[in-house]
């Protein structure tokens, strides 16, 4: 049995074929999907699944690049949501200096709200970093985010980076790109980390693994990640399985 430990369920592209969704993913092997709400449409969303499906559950909280757009009230709500029984982390929240959106100095101190936010509730903190390494680890530090720990998503810094991360109490999560043929350096993280602080997700609809990339993601897919981790660590798809998901359950408490 696997976990998808990041997943938007919640996106527009599921809007006609969620149900087929679903079952493809239980059918591959998924015991648990954690569905991320990252805005307030998303979140609304996130709590209407974590209602509906007893196999998935919530991760909730403010996407940096829309961070111009978070307001206090938007925090107090995810505040209040948190107490849902199936809200098993913040999220996903940190840096990301791809796009222009939301000015640096915005994103850092919406950053450190959440991760107090998550002090305050007792939920692990799920990180967005994208180009942004250096400040992202920073933060995290001096916040002392070791504190609450939680998930460096679709990891894609280097080997020291995660070590940093492992020792602040976090896990690594790979998705799709440690299938794509030329991509070494999640290949060399799928490797280099150790399995009890591995995860893996799809990112859905984003990321989606070789054969299939191009085309839209899905929870089903997470089986073709633990497949190749696996393959890239020389051990059973099982052991790799039952380990993954042994780590989600322990970080997620579920």
């Amino acid at each position: 049995m696997l976990i998808d430990t990041h997943v938007h369920l919640n996106a527009q592209q599921y809007d006609e074929d969620l149900e087929e969704v679903i079952a493809r993913a239980r059918e591959n092997g998924l015991e648990k999907m954690v569905v991320i709400g990252c805005d307030r449409k998303s979140i609304e969303r996130t709590m209407e699944l974590i209602e509906a499906y007893d196999d998935i559950y919530g991760v909730i909280g403010w996407h940096p690049v829309d961070a111009i757009d978070c307001t206090d009230e938007d925090l107090q709500w995810i505040e209040e949501l948190s107490a849902h029984e199936k809200i098993v982390g913040i999220g996903e929240t940190g840096l990301d200096y791809h796009w222009d959106k939301s000015p640096k100095d915005v994103q850092k101190k919406l950053f450190r709200r959440q991760l107090a936010l998550a002090k305050r509730v007792g939920l692990p903190i799920i990180i967005h970093n994208r180009e942004s390494t250096e400040d992202c680890m920073e933060i995290l530090k001096e916040e002392n985010a070791h504190e609450i720990g939680g998930i460096m998503h679709a990891f894609s810094a280097d080997e020291k980076t995660a070590d940093e991360i492992i020792a602040m109490n976090f896990y690594v999560s790979l998705g799709g790109p440690v299938t794509f043929k030329n991509a070494k350096l999640p290949k060399d993280i799928a490797v280099h980390v150790p399995l009890d602080r591995l995860l893996v997700e799809t990112d859905a609809p984003y990321l989606t693994p070789h054969p299939f990339r191009g085309k839209r993601n899905e929870p089903a897919h997470v089986k073709l990640v633990a497949e190749k981790i696996a393959e890239l660590r020389g051990m059973s798809y099982e052991d790799l399985a039952s380990a993954t998901t042994e780590n989600a359950k322990r970080l997620y408490n579920i």
